[in-house]
Formats: structure tokens, sequence, C-alpha cells
């Protein structure tokens, strides 16, 4: 609820779904400690619900967009996008997805510094580990989601040492490529 739900980045907020047996716990815990969401924060799920169709098929064809730049790129080694036909479930998202969602992850020639130098040098996308709004953010999992994890044990995950994690925003396509293609080069 917190990312696309919402889509401005101003609300912390969730939901729990699970089996039966799980939700019992839930359910209980919820009435020892409480689970309703102050009025604010409810109000802005709500506002931002009204204009998520909208959004997502904005995030999702800018992320196909971008994730297209981002392929045929110098600087790029590798480009992960489910709308990708290189990528390897892409029939399978064809299939069974309406959309391919706005997040995007690329691999930058030249490893951990290229990748690091690229993200001091945006202008439009912001440097950030978190997804789903409006704007566009890029982090670097070897610096966040993934940094108690060793050299070794990322390169068996596949999450190499110039990978960004890209969350595409909604700003015109165009602006975040030549965002993109300056940061990199």
């Amino acid at each position: 609820a917190t990312k696309y739900l919402n889509g401005h980045s101003d609300v912390i907020a969730g939901f729990v779904a699970g089996s039966r047996k799980d939700m019992a716990m839930v359910h209980l815990r919820r009435k020892l400690y409480g689970g309703v969401l102050d009025p604010l924060p409810a109000y802005l799920l709500g506002r931002g619900m009204r204009t998520l169709d909208l959004r997502m098929r904005k995030h999702d064809s800018n992320a196909l967009a971008v994730a297209r730049f981002l392929e045929s790129h110098t600087k790029v080694s590798k480009c992960i996008h489910p709308g990708l036909a290189s990528h390897p479930d892409h029939e399978l998202a064809n299939r069974q997805m309406d959309g391919y969602g706005g997040m995007v992850t690329f691999e930058v020639k030249g490893g951990r510094a290229a990748a690091e130098r690229a993200l001091k040098r945006f202008k439009i996308i912001a440097k950030a580990a978190s997804l789903g709004g409006v704007e566009s953010l890029a982090s670097m999992p070897v610096n966040t989601s993934h940094t108690s994890y060793s050299s070794e044990e990322r390169q068996k995950l596949g999450i190499g040492e110039g990978m960004i994690r890209l969350s595409v925003g909604i700003e015109d396509p165009e602006d975040l490529c030549q965002d993109l293609d300056q940061a990199l080069n």
C-alpha cells in the first residue's frame, strides 16, 4: 500500500493476506495492538488509489521505453525488464500480465565505480531506495537492499557490482532516457 497504491511517496501503510491459520494470529495481534490507519494516511491512500490505473499505465509504458533504450546503450551490459523480448520470461509475462510494471534493472559496464558515478550524475532521476511513486528513483542493490550479502552471495543471486534498480516514474520518457544517457556517458 505504501508504494504504487499510494503513488506519491508520502504514506506508510500496508495490508496482510494469508491462510486462515496465519490470519487468525494476525487478527489476534491486531486486536491487541491496534491496526487502524491514521486518518491522514488513510485519506492520502484513498486519493492515490483514484489515479492508480492512469499512473500504472504510464509507469508501464515509460519503463518499457526506458528498458528498450538501456538495452541498446553502449555503457549497459544487461537490462532486465519482462517487456523486453530478451527477458527469459517474456512470453510468460505476455500471457499472465496486462502490463510489465515500472521496475527496470540494468548493469553498468565498468562495475560499481561506474554505476556510482552514474547515480551521482542524474538530474531528473532521484537517488533513493524506494519505488512506486510518480518520481523516478534509482538505487544500487550492493549499497542498499543487498549490502549485508557477501560478493559471492550477490553473484549467486545475479546481483552484479554495477547493478542499478530503477523505479520508473511518470515523467516524460524522453527526458528520462536523456538523463540516463548523460549520466552514463
